[in-house]
């Protein structure tokens, strides 16, 4: 029978390729083309409807890297074609192989209507069904010649990321302009034979069922006569119609099929051409909404919503229609898919706030769900954030890429830092773009997780990236395979009706508890140091900005900049879609990105300096404005006054070489080479830099992984490194407080400043380097004298532990995390925290030394130089600080991480401002003040517990209180929000790491 089986299956599928699929057209005449190309960046669509085209023949190239061409086509159906199906075929030069990935069209009537978009997978614009013969057919297509960056050349360096490299070839050749007959019915026997046919190859050799299926398979294929297929297409669907009704077991697996389309906000294309990608899709969505009564399709991403909004209205117009109808379903809730790693706590929050509220605002729509199907990992503060924006649920797919350990469940719940749990589910189909192909559905069957306690799925459904979406072959597959014997049952559903029914049939399920880390693309959490760094310097720009003008209106009158914040916020929440922030973009999207922060930053700072002036007032008293969330250099959190100065630092030659710097409180030595040779905590008697180690330590590793070049570090990358420990000079500053070290390697030079400031436990270092490598990945080294066996990393509203050792592979695969502004290596009642203000990537390791101690390093990933998909990765000079704080406890950590980015502001006023609010205990950290985004006056607050036990506190407002409600992070009042408050003043009672929202309304 093995025999047998090869051979219907081999004649199936030539018969399928050369036989049926080409009659599905068997009729057709090409259409008149004309094309104009538009000389820059896009244009509106009336430009484009307007201008004048010249002729161009099928087979003629077309479409420079990156331009936008528009395609007249013309032509009369046939009158001998009257009363049958027909369509106009638009074949751009398309490879289908690579939907999403290369030239993509609108189609617009000649009114400016859209009508749906053109792909690979998706060709075809309906004429009528049936025609009356005679129709006059004019359509327009804007068509993106977007270059090939990932094709067949892997991961090579190309120039195609930027448009002023990539050059004016042309891409693409027109294939296909034609009208031609669609024969239906020999298009549902392609479908037929492809679900049983794909059915059967997954199904066990000696199945009953198998047999049955290529039994039939083969009696249909001797009906259809190859000479006439569209004459004897309905004799050969005749012969499948009794395996195709044969019903699914009871017991089959059940799959809920989203129609998707995951579109990346950017990535190997610009902003701009997203805005277009979105349009096409939406448009073909709505489209196919209209044909297909039992389709469901679900977009994410808020930002992507609005586009349609903005940039094409009469798409728009069809999207609340249909989601009025309950069939487009808005996603997710958040801003973007972001990544989800390095966003700081507030914009985290953030990305929830305006992603929910848009679709509240929009549709009355409160998403019940988060939906991150691609981003890189999970950061373990994330349930509590999400269940603080009041959704239940988390989708994911990607951590089925971890090269190392297979995660042990498709649906469970997540339990974060603070106790919080999301019920969350991994769709096991390990896919994002399934296309209802038998081979999926069979591995979505096989590979569930949860067998016996569960049975339901989900699959994603559709082409993404400007690849279409979900296609009416899809649809029609899914059709055939919603009872199907041998198969998952599908049924299209919205994504909260099926976390409905896995929630229910699964009262128990197992929990996970910490961050889900992604066992690939670590290097995402370095490259592309400037997009990060912009990153950084705007999260911290806004709480400032936030902070002074709140203060400022509350206590002069300034007009708060709703507007404007409203803006940023969404600027920023942008560029954290995770190819962007990630820096797994191409050169085009970084250049653009590092130009936006800049603009950002400089509307920022102006609010910052206009709300300050308001507060100092008139006069010439010296004041500090502090924005961090504690006391500093006298100066309560959120509060301007006179600063004090305390101590001194000296500087001393060392024997030997180099420099020693002493303040009282740390004694630090840097030797002849510029190294941090000692790190001495007086008050402790305690060296925090091992024996026979130096801290301040450049390290170069060769970096050239085995793919994925932006996103990814193979481990192998430790084999080889070279210590950069040649120095040009090593001079003490002018200051008498600080040292400065000049090195240069490769084509490369490093200059730092080491400084100790008085009356501190910290060794600052500004490290600037000017980074001319390529394949090289550039580390700061901190070998401490510590013995620990885990180490905390800040995380949104918290931290969280990571072990230093390798015993399981679960640890061993953690050679590369994300942290936020610190990391804190310790033992018990001491401890050393290397803080950071702007880079996330890190790795700590652990040796035993001769001497029997252990030697705990804690090195800060600085630089990286991939040369894909943006071959200039890095190139320049770059600043980072740090700083070494010896002795710190978890409390020391958290304050001089939130110290080193949120410098003090000095200027001149009538006197001193008391803070907005106040919080009694430095475990309780405030992340925002502002006003309240409804434009009620409210003054809105967030904290958190930051040291990870329990709280007592009392949070102080600096304004009369009328009221006091707790919220969530839409500021919406929770159930029960009642808080403890004495006036003005409120009590807080909070378990380790936990999150609150208080709205207090003013008096």
């Amino acid at each position: 029978m093995h025999d047998d089986r090869s051979l219907v299956e081999a004649r199936l599928r030539r018969v399928l390729d050369e036989r049926v699929r080409p009659a599905v057209y068997p009729e057709s005449v090409p259409l008149q083309v004309a094309v104009w190309h538009a000389p820059g960046e896009p244009v509106p669509v009336a430009e484009g409807l307007a201008a004048p085209p010249e002729p161009i023949a099928v087979g003629a190239r077309w479409g420079v890297p990156w331009g936008t061409s528009w395609f007249r086509v013309t032509g009369t159906v046939p009158e001998e074609w009257a009363g049958r199906t027909v369509e106009a075929v638009l074949d751009l030069g398309f490879d289908e192989n690579m939907p999403g990935f290369q030239c993509e069209g609108l189609v617009y009537r000649p009114d400016g209507t859209p009508v749906k978009g053109l792909n690979p997978r998706n060709q075809w614009v309906r004429i009528g069904a049936p025609v009356a013969g005679g129709e006059e057919v004019r359509l327009h297509v804007e068509a993106a010649s977007n270059p090939v960056v990932l094709g067949a050349r892997g991961f090579r360096p190309t120039p195609m990321g930027e448009r002023e490299t990539a050059g004016r070839e042309p891409q693409y050749t027109l294939a296909r302009m034609d009208l031609a007959v669609l024969d239906e019915t020999v298009w549902n026997l392609v479908l037929d034979l492809e679900v049983l046919g794909e059915l059967m190859a997954e199904l066990p050799g000696e199945s009953p069922r198998r047999h049955d299926i290529l039994r039939a398979v083969d009696r249909a294929l001797d009906a259809l006569d190859l000479q006439d297929v569209g004459g004897t297409a309905a004799r050969a669907r005749e012969r499948l119609t009794g395996v195709l009704a044969a019903p699914a077991a009871p017991s089959a697996h059940r799959i809920s099929a989203v129609g998707h389309a995951h579109i990346d906000s950017a990535w190997l294309w610009p902003l701009r051409e997203t805005v277009r990608k979105v349009a096409r899709t939406t448009a073909n969505m709505t489209a196919l909404l209209d044909d297909e009564p039992d389709f469901v399709f679900a977009m994410s991403q808020a930002q992507q919503w609005a586009w349609v909004k903005e940039h094409r209205p009469e798409v728009w117009a069809r999207v609340k229609k249909a989601v009025a109808e309950g069939r487009f379903v808005p996603a997710g809730g958040m801003w973007v898919e972001s990544d989800t790693n390095m966003p700081g706590s507030e914009a985290m929050a953030r990305q929830f706030v305006h992603g929910k509220r848009f679709f509240l605002d929009e549709f009355g729509v409160d998403n019940d769900e988060a939906w991150l199907p691609d981003t890189f990992g999970f950061a373990a503060g994330l349930p509590q954030i999400i269940r603080a924006a009041g959704t239940r649920y988390l989708l994911t797919q990607k951590i089925s890429w971890s090269r190392t350990n297979r995660f042990p469940h498709h649906t469970f719940l997540w339990e974060g830092i603070d106790g919080s749990r999301v019920f969350t589910h991994f769709p096991p189909v390990d896919t994002y773009n399934c296309t209802m192909h038998g081979t999926q559905l069979a591995h979505a069957v096989r590979n569930f997780q949860d067998k016996g306690v569960a049975r339901h799925s989900l699959a994603p459904t559709g082409y993404g990236d400007g690849g279409g979406g979900t296609t009416r072959e899809m649809v029609a597959k899914a059709a055939r395979l919603r009872d199907l014997e041998g198969s998952p049952t599908v049924v299209w559903e919205t994504p909260s009706a099926f976390f409905a029914k896995a929630e229910a049939e699964y009262a128990h399920p197992p929990v996970w508890v910490g961050e889900l880390y992604l066992e690939l693309h670590r290097a995402t959490l370095t490259s592309q140091a400037k997009t990060k760094q912009g990153n950084r310097r705007g999260e911290h720009l806004l709480r400032e900005a936030e902070l002074w003008a709140a203060t400022a209106a509350v206590r002069t009158g300034f007009p708060y900049p709703y507007e404007e914040l409203d803006r940023i916020w969404k600027t920023v929440l942008l560029h954290q879609f995770h190819d962007i922030l990630p820096g797994s973009s191409i050169a085009w999207v970084h250049r653009e990105a590092r130009a936006t922060y800049e603009r950002i930053a400089g509307e920022l700072e102006g609010i910052v300096d206009a709300a300050q002036r308001a507060l100092a007032g008139t006069g010439t008293v010296p004041l500090v404005f502090n924005a961090a969330p504690h006391t500093r250099d006298g100066v309560p959190a959120g509060a301007a006054a006179t600063p004090t100065a305390e101590g001194r630092t000296t500087r001393a030659d060392r024997p030997g070489g180099g420099h020693v710097l002493h303040n009282g409180h740390l004694r630090v030595e840097i030797d002849g080479r510029g190294l941090v040779v000692s790190a001495y905590d007086v008050e402790a008697d305690r060296e925090a830099v091992a024996p026979g180690a130096a801290a301040n330590l450049l390290q170069l590793h060769t970096d050239f992984p085995n793919m994925w070049d932006a996103w990814d570090v193979d481990e192998f990358y430790r084999n080889t490194v070279t210590d950069l420990t040649a120095a040009e000079s090593v001079t003490a500053g002018p200051d008498g407080a600080s040292v400065r070290v000049v090195r240069s390697f490769g084509a490369s030079r490093v200059t730092q400043v080491l400084s100790l400031p008085p009356g501190e436990r910290r060794l600052e270092i500004d490290t600037e380097v000017d980074w001319h490598e390529t394949e090289k990945f550039l580390k700061l080294a901190f070998p401490l004298d510590v013995h620990a066996e885990r180490y905390a990393s800040e995380t949104q509203f918290g931290h969280v532990h990571r072990p230093t050792h390798t015993n399981t592979s679960w640890e061993a695969a953690k050679f590369e995390a994300c942290n936020h502004r610190f990391v804190r290596v310790a033992e018990p009642g001491w401890g050393v925290a290397v803080v950071n203000d702007s880079t996330y990537g890190h790795d700590v390791t652990r040796t035993v030394r001769e001497d029997g101690g252990t030697t705990t390093t804690v090195r800060a990933s600085l630089l990286r130089a991939p040369r894909f998909p943006d071959p200039e990765t890095d190139q320049g000079v770059h600043r980072f600080r740090h700083a070494l704080v010896p002795g710190a406890g978890i409390g020391d950590a958290v304050r001089e991480g939130w110290r080193v980015n949120l410098p003090r502001r000095r200027r001149e006023g009538a006197g001193p401002v008391a803070p907005l609010v106040s919080v009694d205990r430095d475990a309780v950290v405030v992340t925002a003040v502002k006003l309240a985004d409804d434009g009620s006056g409210d003054v809105v607050v967030r904290c958190h517990e930051a040291h990870g036990g329990r709280a007592r506190a009392t949070l102080t407002a600096g304004f009369a209180v009328a009221g006091a409600v707790a919220t969530d992070l839409l500021e919406r009042p929770l159930e029960d929000g009642a808080v403890e408050r004495d006036g003005d003043r409120i009590t807080l009672r909070l378990r380790p790491f936990q999150l609150v929202t208080l709205r207090l309304a003013r008096a």
